[in-house]
């Protein structure tokens, strides 16, 4: 992984959870639990969240699995992984975290019923052969799981892109202090593969039986779901 990348999100760590919410206006909640409702979550299952960063998404499908179910949240960046536990503990969720790559997952095949990744396979080098790891470590049937950015169209367009290019750098620098990072993040949002063209990406892995994507706020965000081959 890029050691730029893994910097900006550790210097931005203690601030991001805040950011997130102020800059989303809360509606990320709101993807998330589509996503794990997208994923076809069940009791019992056992989940990977690659990415994980602060835990929220990982935390949300443990809501689901259960007692019974497994969650394990990975990043590649421990200062964000480091906020995790202390927020699984007050909501008394049981889930385990530890510092991994995505594109190097420490994983036995057929280890997990559903792999996933919210608002990180843009930042990995090279987001097929993240793809291809998290497929690896699916049973097959399994489910891989994404949730990122995408390029609205139509009348929201245009007040998304000013509002990504001038409030959120504005906004996100002034509470962190790290004005480039959230100048980063929706650089690489905007020039990131949406839609069709992220589907493509996952049929380049050979890796799913099927595929499907799941527009979120007129585009804004997409729900992928790959199921393993």
């Amino acid at each position: 992984m890029s050691e730029k990348v893994r910097n900006m999100f550790a210097d931005i760590a203690d601030d991001y959870d805040r950011i997130n919410g102020i800059l989303s206006f809360g509606v990320h909640n709101a993807w998330r639990k589509k996503t794990v409702l997208e994923s076809g979550a069940k009791p019992g299952d056992r989940v990977l969240d690659c990415a994980t960063g602060t835990g929220d998404l990982a935390l949300e499908f443990k809501k689901t699995v259960g007692h019974e179910g497994y969650v394990l949240g990975t990043d590649f960046c421990k200062e964000m992984i480091e906020h995790a536990p202390a927020k699984a503990e007050d909501k008394n969720l049981v889930v385990e975290f530890e510092v991994a790559d995505a594109m190097n997952l420490p994983y036995d095949d057929n280890s997990f019923d559903i792999t996933s990744i919210a608002f990180g396979i843009r930042n990995v080098d090279d987001p097929v052969v993240a793809l291809k790891e998290m497929a690896r470590v699916i049973k097959p049937g399994g489910r891989v799981v994404v949730l990122e950015f995408g390029q609205p169209e139509g009348l929201i367009r245009y007040p998304y892109q000013f509002y990504s290019k001038h409030v959120m750098p504005t906004v996100g620098g002034w509470i962190s202090g790290n004005r480039e990072a959230y100048t980063y993040l929706p650089e690489t949002s905007a020039k990131f593969p949406a839609g069709e063209k992220f589907l493509e990406l996952m049929d380049k892995t050979e890796s799913f039986s099927s595929r499907k994507a799941i527009k979120l706020t007129g585009g804004i965000a997409y729900v992928y779901v790959g199921t393993v081959a």
